[in-house]
């Protein structure tokens, strides 16, 4: 039987602003979670946090975008919006953007990312959670956990992995996806993915012939665009992805090093600045600086029989303090730009900002030159 973990997230409520999570809404997600395992729904959960977003960990036998699982996710969201209500908390049930389950949480402002496989002789998997930012901030990371060789020594020296991976492209703009195979078209994912705000990286699968079975997917990203949903601006999507290591992956210390580059991604204050994303102990995972600058927490499983154990907080290591200092330094020379570029994103991703809103009162004001 396979294993299928699900990642799901919403932004349900900040504690205070949008700078972390109250505990009342972490207890009703254990709650309701627990109750879910006591009826069958999922074998295991963990529930954590991200700045101001509720993440629900959950494993379970029923496959990718099961119906009990989701409705679990959509029914834990809505009870803990009603507590953010009852609390008053900041943007409350900010994230819910309909009053109906269709079945999945898809289109309905929650945020997945959920993986089928067959479980391994050991069986690795971190769980990474951002907030303040956007499903492109995780292409350049699992490029280089997947394709980079300065990155990623096994890609080199490991047998199992030298052939490398499968990258599923998807065009978030058009609702279209390519599959682009690594190293032999390196530079056409390059080429994409470097335009984070269209081009996401949504799974890695590996290579036919290989260790892995190559329909098992070894990453995943959520793709879920809220302004695309909304129509307008109600906050930043702020991704999740799983990530499988080890034995014919890229080992534990490949799929973290990424993040010890501190690389600037948009979201920030308002969902329309550019800063430097900073690897965090989910304790540090409170968005203060500018209700920022954007943070990634990394959970570690040892997944078992379809149990996800205790997490390690993987970011929690003094390894990561230089990336850290570094990322104030660069969140210090970025704010002093106020609200100019590059700090404040270009006029195209502004468009569901206020910025139409200024544009459409001058609109009479201007004259011809």
């Amino acid at each position: 039987m396979k294993t299928t973990i699900s990642l799901i997230k919403a932004d349900i409520g900040g504690w205070p602003g949008h700078a972390s999570m109250h505990p009342e809404l972490i207890k009703v997600a254990k709650e309701e979670l627990s109750r879910a395992v006591e009826t069958g729904i999922i074998k295991s959960f963990y529930v954590a946090h991200v700045g101001d977003d509720l993440e629900l960990i959950m494993s379970h036998n029923r496959g990718v975008g099961d119906e009990e699982v989701h409705k679990l996710a959509w029914d834990t969201f809505q009870k803990g919006a009603e507590k953010a209500r009852e609390l008053k908390l900041y943007g409350a049930g900010q994230d819910l953007l309909s009053d109906a389950f269709s079945g999945n949480v898809k289109g309905l402002g929650p945020g997945s990312a959920e993986m089928e496989f067959t479980e391994r002789k050991s069986e690795p998997l971190v769980a990474f959670m951002m907030d303040k930012t956007e499903p492109g901030a995780f292409n350049l990371p699992i490029f280089r956990m997947f394709a980079d060789p300065f990155n990623t020594a096994g890609l080199v020296i490991d047998p199992a992995a030298h052939a490398g991976f499968v990258f599923e492209i998807w065009d978030i703009m058009e609702n279209k996806k390519v599959l682009l195979r690594s190293p032999e078209e390196m530079y056409d994912i390059l080429a994409l993915i470097g335009a984070k705000e269209r081009y996401v990286i949504k799974h890695v699968f590996p290579k036919e012939g290989g260790k892995l079975p190559p329909d098992e997917p070894v990453a995943v990203v959520s793709t879920d665009k809220l302004y695309q949903i909304a129509g307008k601006y109600v906050g930043k999507d702020d991704p999740v992805a799983l990530v499988r290591a080890q034995s014919g992956l890229p080992a534990l210390g490949e799929v973290l090093e990424p993040f010890s580059f501190p690389h600037l991604v948009s979201g920030w204050m308002r969902g329309s600045h550019n800063g430097p994303l900073m690897p965090v102990a989910m304790r540090q995972a409170k968005c203060t600086r500018f209700d920022g600058p954007p943070r990634v927490v990394a959970l570690g499983f040892q997944v078992h029989s379809s149990l996800l154990g205790e997490p390690v907080d993987l970011f929690d290591d003094p390894a990561f303090d230089m990336t850290r200092t570094k990322a104030q330094e660069i969140a210090d020379y970025m704010r002093r730009h106020g609200p100019f570029e590059p700090h404040r994103l270009p006029l195209a991703d502004m468009e569901y900002t206020t910025l139409p809103g200024v544009l459409e009162r001058l609109k009479d004001r201007f004259e011809p030159i």
